[in-house]
């Protein structure tokens, strides 16, 4: 069948088409996708203005047609903490409904975190132990470990890479020394009570980072660029991440979108991602991740298609016909 997943995010929203089937691997076939920062268009209450709304709605009406006309045959449509901590979400969603008819499920921070997880799991298999993971967003920054399909303990915090450059570091092309200080000791203060929590999860075998925030700064410290495929593998250094994050720190927006795997929407807010990354990092004691192409997208696609496999009458099926006599 042909699946369509719509992902509302606080930088980018999103429309993957996948041809899946029970038991196979999710394999795209076209997506639609729109740079639409939703965190800009929220006013000083918090609620996201019309215009931001419309723009929205606007492209939900236009990516429930592109799957229509590419025949899909379901659609999964979620939203995350650009909607979730809005003043007036609830509100948002109602008109996106009633506008576009397309019903936008809302995700809560830990849903988020352990839907991610599972994903991650799913990636580097069971022989990868206690796995703990890592994602930054453009709203908020998930955690969850654990040594099954699902995660032991999964928590969110608000330190999204976007929030957190609207809030210290917007307004300068070089922010100073000053708003920096003020940034780590914001994320850090922020961050302990969840690193904690996360750190009774055990000690991981594996850390994964996940997200795009994560790949650019993979790709930023050294790592293999994209165009070389999801199965070459890319690890991040804290060493190699601290010495970036300072640089980053001294450039101005231009210099940072020329930086490898930095896009040119991302650019003004992926030093303050590489502060999360590096304090969290620092806090657990981590020295070194691996990225994970698979993320909250194909958390759920998997979860559909777990779905599609249980309701493929399994039952119906002789145990015989799964063994290949000689």
């Amino acid at each position: 069948m042909r699946l369509s997943v719509l992902d509302v995010g606080s930088n980018t929203v999103h429309l993957l088409l996948l041809d899946v089937y029970p038991g196979s691997r999710p394999e795209p076939y076209a997506s639609h996708k729109m740079a639409l920062r939703l965190v800009d268009y929220q006013d000083d209450d918090g609620r996201i203005t019309d215009e931001g709304r419309d723009l929205l709605t606007g492209f939900v009406g236009e990516a429930r047609d592109f799957a229509v006309e590419h025949r899909a045959e379901d659609l999964l449509a979620f939203a995350t903490s650009a909607i979730r901590e809005a003043t007036n979400g609830n509100a948002v969603l109602d008109h996106v409904q009633s506008t576009s008819g397309v019903t936008l499920t809302e995700l809560s921070g830990d849903q988020e975190a352990a839907v991610t997880f599972s994903a991650v799991r799913r990636w580097f298999g069971w022989g990868a132990g206690r796995i703990l993971d890592f994602d930054i967003g453009g709203g908020s920054f998930e955690m969850a470990i654990g040594t099954n399909a699902l995660p032991t303990v999964a928590t969110s915090v608000p330190l999204g890479a976007g929030r957190l450059y609207r809030v210290y570091l917007a307004g300068s092309d070089v922010a100073p020394p000053a708003r920096f200080k003020g940034l780590r000791k914001h994320v850090r203060t922020t961050l302990r009570p969840a690193a904690d929590r996360i750190a009774g999860g055990g000690q991981p075998n594996l850390v994964a980072g996940t997200s795009k925030t994560f790949r650019s700064l993979a790709r930023i410290c050294g790592a293999a660029p994209s165009g070389q495929g999801p199965y070459v593998q890319r690890v991040m250094h804290l060493e190699d991440l601290r010495l970036w994050t300072r640089r980053m720190e001294a450039m101005s927006v231009a210099e940072r979108a020329d930086l490898p795997g930095v896009s040119e929407h991302r650019a003004a807010q992926v030093v303050a991602g590489a502060i999360v990354a590096e304090t969290a990092m620092d806090l657990l004691k981590v020295e070194s991740l691996r990225i994970s192409p698979w993320a909250l997208r194909e958390g759920l696609i998997l979860r559909r298609m777990d779905r599609l496999l249980r309701d493929s009458a399994s039952s119906t099926v002789d145990p015989k016909d799964l063994v290949t006599s000689s």
